[in-house]
């Protein structure tokens, strides 16, 4: 029950295997587990706390994998939108870490096709989605909160159940530069996507994350393309939108940070179907106790998923989405028994039980959002996983 650190080509060719435990891949680190050695479904209210009640169960939990014989345990998993619902976190027996590259060098989409799909259905529909964002821009124009995420689902049901691995392997050809996740879930299914955004992730005392905030959809023609990149960087909408992410993580992380860089001015990055807004935060922690799930807790979730003021923000989607997200906008990741580990923010993802799949997908709303126009930029995310069907 210790870590292998690395895999050869054969056994990453098995997405089969890959897949039946947790999966995360990330360009500076991916593992895959196998078995459990005990769970932890410990809501993480409050888990950024150093000396509260959740991080000294994980200190725990760790502690107890070390005199089983796990050498160096990692905690892996997933946090829901809602940090009161229980997490979905897990000790794995043992693990594997690997380079991506060598993963992305032997990885093409099946050739077996996925079941036929026998329906799909937009939760909410058209007509309500934009009714809720016209709710939601009169309260940002009546001051009531200056942003707030509001997010809508697809389920869609299949002739027969869902290929769980066959799916993944389609998700990580097509979304090379993505985080991928697979989380087998506590009663059944799986949680799967590739999220293009950066929570955390801490190495030693140095850590870094990557909000997303502001997009744009991609074109297949080169200039407009360009052209669209360009527009989304000009956008005082979107660069707004971005700041009000950017100035509260800021505003979260200095106090817990000896050394902290927020660039003023945000960089372009790209998904398949995207243009977003991002920004690289670069910090050193102050507290050397800090691990990498404190980090994410104390974070999340960021104006990029809530809105801001985080509380008047999740008011509103309480009041106004029809569902509730559980891990949908939540965040997934690892954190060793060092302080080590990546969060990212979990989406571009669905989850996959039998011939059932929900997928997801959210758009920050702030004064100046067009209701038709965040209904086609949440159409744009959803095509991540659609395209993964061969739906978008």
């Amino acid at each position: 029950m210790v870590e292998s650190l690395t895999f050869e080509h054969p056994l990453l060719q098995d997405f089969s295997a890959l897949c039946r435990g947790f999966l995360f891949t990330s360009p500076w680190k991916s593992l895959t587990t196998q078995g459990c050695f005990t769970t932890l479904t410990t809501p993480v209210t409050a888990g950024d706390v150093l000396t509260g009640d959740f991080q000294q169960q994980l200190q725990h939990h760790f502690a107890s994998a070390r005199k089983q014989g796990i050498t160096h345990p990692i905690l892996v998993g997933a946090i829901p939108f809602d940090v009161n619902q229980p997490s979905a976190l897990f000790i794995p027996e043992s693990y594997q870490t690997f380079n991506r590259a060598d993963l992305h060098a032997v990885t093409s989409p099946p050739d077996s096709a996925l079941p036929q799909v026998r329906r799909r259905t937009a939760v909410p529909d058209h007509d309500i989605f934009t009714d809720m964002v016209a709710q939601a821009v009169a309260a940002t124009q009546r001051g009531d909160l200056d942003k707030v995420v509001l997010s809508r689902l697809m389920d869609i049901t299949a002739e027969q159940p869902v290929d769980t691995a066959a799916l993944m392997q389609r998700i990580v050809a097509q979304n090379p530069n993505s985080y991928h996740f697979h989380l087998p879930l506590p009663a059944g299914g799986s949680l799967v996507g590739a999220s293009p955004e950066l929570m955390i992730r801490k190495q030693g005392r140095d850590f870094s994350s990557c909000p997303l905030a502001g997009s744009a959809r991609r074109d297949a023609d080169p200039i407009r393309d360009q052209a669209a990149g360009q527009s989304l960087m000009r956008s005082d909408k979107d660069r707004h939108e971005h700041k009000l992410v950017t100035d509260a993580m800021r505003h979260t992380l200095q106090p817990r940070s000896r050394m902290l860089s927020v660039p003023e001015v945000p960089s372009l990055i790209t998904t398949a179907t995207l243009w977003h807004l991002a920004t690289l935060i670069e910090g050193e922690v102050l507290d050397p106790r800090e691990n990498a799930l404190s980090l994410a807790c104390l974070l999340h979730p960021t104006p990029a998923l809530s809105g801001f003021p985080h509380q008047r923000a999740q008011q509103l989607i309480q009041q106004l989405e029809p569902f509730e997200r559980q891990l949908f906008g939540g965040i997934v990741g690892w954190c060793d028994d060092q302080g080590n580990g990546e969060w990212v923010v979990t989406i571009r993802c669905g989850t996959v039980n039998g011939p059932r799949v929900r997928l997801f997908a959210g758009a920050g709303i702030v004064a100046d959002s067009q209701p038709e126009s965040e209904w086609r930029e949440t159409g744009v995310k959803l095509d991540t996983m659609l395209r993964a069907f061969g739906l978008q």
